[in-house]
């Protein structure tokens, strides 16, 4: 039976969020507020959100320019306009280095360009800047078992559970990796099952339980 491949979070936007198209994807969104400081820029708060009501907020100041930029280059990653959409959020890292959620999503546009080698390593800066975001340790997990590292793979994704462990998109990517990579079915039927109580709506995953059960006497 068919796995569909990973499970990307959201691009992180502005409404800062890291935005993949999917329906299970994750939303990391820059919310500015209504007071500028002298240098025109404004405090922010970028916030990533699910379903299940887990969230993760930072505190970054950028620049109406910069925002802009920002969605723009959101817009263009969601079109597939992957070296447009990397060319300017080149220019929001440097214009602002700080924000985790431009890096993040710099390695996403990489990464579905192709570049797997700077995907890695605009991911990397993004776990420099917070060790702790979950979306960076899933996106690095799909680089790597892109790459054929699937030990460093399941790594990333067991980080990303240890720090959240309600964040299915890792839990349903660890399960895929253990089931058709590293075959390791004990470890395929576990996280298939959690992933299926945090999301009871997939069926999709409910079938693949029943079908690696069917194939391993489980």
């Amino acid at each position: 039976m068919q796995r569909l491949d990973d499970t990307p979070s959201q691009p992180v936007t502005a409404v800062m969020a890291v935005r993949v198209a999917t329906a299970v994807a994750l939303a990391v969104v820059l919310l500015c507020s209504a007071c500028a400081n002298s240098r025109g820029g404004r405090s922010a708060a970028v916030e990533v959100r699910d379903q299940s009501g887990f969230t993760i907020t930072e505190e970054v100041r950028v620049g109406s320019g910069v925002r802009r930029d920002f969605d723009r280059a959101l817009r263009l990653l969601e079109q597939k306009e992957y070296e447009r959409s990397i060319a300017l959020f080149v220019e929001v890292t440097q214009a602002a280095p700080e924000v985790t959620a431009a890096h993040i999503d710099l390695g996403m546009a990489y990464r579905r360009g192709g570049d797997l080698e700077r995907a890695e390593t605009s991911l990397r800066r993004a776990l420099a800047l917070n060790p702790r975001h979950p979306v960076a340790h899933n996106e690095l997990g799909i680089v790597y078992r892109r790459s054929g590292r699937f030990d460093e793979a399941r790594s990333s994704y067991e980080t990303a559970l240890e720090l959240y462990p309600r964040f299915h998109f890792a839990r349903r990517n660890l399960a895929i990796l253990c089931d058709l990579y590293l075959r390791d079915f004990g470890c395929a039927v576990e996280h298939y099952t959690l992933y299926t109580q945090a999301v009871p709506g997939d069926e999709t995953a409910a079938m693949w339980i029943a079908d690696l059960r069917n194939r391993t006497g489980q």
